[in-house]
């Protein structure tokens, strides 16, 4: 699963010191929200990312997300 940063604002502000073109695979997405989120607005999740956040949980964190 690649994942293309710019597409998810939230994500991308994760990434401010990568290129601005970066591609992910779906662990190191979800690896970036979990010991970030502190970081993360949760209410500025968009449908789509909170979509792509809920794969993510699903595929790569056996349904569960642990926030540091």
């Amino acid at each position: 699963m690649q994942i293309h940063v710019n597409t998810y604002p939230q994500l991308r502000t994760l990434c401010w010191n990568r290129a601005n073109d970066a591609v992910l695979d779906g662990a190191e997405a979800l690896g970036l929200y979990e010991n970030n989120w502190r970081m993360v607005e949760p209410e500025k999740l968009d449908t789509q990312e909170q979509n792509l956040l809920d794969l993510l949980v699903a595929r790569f964190g056996n349904g569960v997300f642990m926030p540091a």
